[in-house]
């Protein structure tokens, strides 16, 4: 649910009661308060909705890497860029099942599973709806990000138990033909459309770092708060520039402005999940406590994210020692 301000003055309720649009110039506003206010405001509002001490905790693993005919300018896995990254086939089931196993037994609660397609092709949906079985068998909730979905796909998903599907839009409307020209923006809300007509939770997020200016960062949280339903879970990632990638030689984002746009997102949607996602590794702890006061509460596990890297689970306990930080239990209602 959404906050909602009449003019820039008027407090925004701590329990984001309204569901009325957010427009542009009134997330402009709440982006460019003072730090230590929107900071404040940020807190509030996700302390009234969660535990502020309790971080879900998701795996994330790459269950068919490489080859992707989209040419998304920071990924790795596009195969309009040299990489260095070997392409290869989907993983067999039994596989994924023993990894979601091991991340179960590491403490994750959340298993989520990525295939670097522009789409999935009907034949490979028996394998896709067995993945999403066995790691519910297992007690998990699940995730999948596969491309783009149809209204079939998705609804097949949904009769699997999918709890999530993941898909991206990147970055604003007005940006995104700068990073990717095989798809529209509008394409990315379809398959949302797509999911969320099917019952399955919708994660959805952006990239930072990629070029954007402060108006995009707050137009792409707007189009994300706006939705019918705004997305259950938002992942902000730090852009991690890959060699060979179009984006390679990005300039790195300021540690303040990521803070701002992970306070705007809890702001937002005050009852979503705020992943602090890819590109924790170049971030120092202190920046990532500022986000977990700011309403981050949900971070990806393990050594690696799909094809990058990501903090060891040794540091991370070790800082969540340091705040006081404790893993979310999963709460699933059969």
């Amino acid at each position: 649910m959404q906050p909602h301000i009449d003019h820039p003055a008027q407090e925004i309720p701590c329990n984001g009661s309204s569901r009325e649009p957010v427009t542009q110039p009134e997330a402009r506003f709440i982006y460019n308060l003072p730090f230590n206010d929107l900071l404040f405001r940020a807190h509030s509002i996700h302390r009234a909705n969660f535990d502020p001490n309790a971080v879900q905790m998701s795996r994330l693993l790459s269950v068919k890497t490489g080859g992707c005919a989209e040419d998304c300018g920071y990924c790795s896995q596009s195969a309009h860029y040299q990489t260095g990254l070997k392409a290869s086939k989907l993983m067999q089931v039994e596989r994924v099942l023993s990894e979601a196993q091991r991340a179960k037994d590491g403490g994750a609660t959340r298993y989520c599973m990525g295939a670097a397609w522009r789409s999935p092709k009907d034949r490979d949906i028996d394998a896709i709806v067995a993945m999403v079985e066995g790691v519910r068998a297992l007690g998990m909730e699940t995730c999948m990000t596969l491309g783009m979905l149809t209204t079939q796909q998705s609804a097949r998903l949904a009769d699997a138990g999918l709890d999530y599907y993941n898909h991206n839009v990147d970055t604003s409307e007005r940006f995104y033909s700068e990073i990717i020209t095989t798809r529209t923006f509008a394409d990315r809300l379809e398959t949302l459309a797509n999911v969320r007509k099917a019952g399955i939770k919708v994660c959805a997020g952006g990239i930072l770092g990629m070029g954007e200016t402060s108006e995009d960062r707050i137009s792409m949280l707007v189009t994300l708060a706006n939705l019918p339903t705004p997305p259950e879970s938002v992942p902000i990632n730090m852009l991690i520039p890959i060699p060979g990638s179009r984006l390679a030689n990005a300039e790195p984002i300021d540690p303040i402005d990521f803070v701002r746009t992970i306070a705007l997102a809890r702001i937002l949607m005050p009852s979503s999940h705020v992943r602090l996602s890819a590109g924790r590794t170049d971030m120092s702890d202190e920046t990532q406590a500022l986000c977990f006061f700011a309403g981050a509460n949900s971070i990806f596990v393990g050594e690696t994210l799909l094809t990058a890297d990501n903090p060891g689970e040794d540091h991370d306990a070790a800082l969540f020692r340091r705040l006081g930080l404790k893993a979310e239990q999963l709460e699933r209602a059969e």
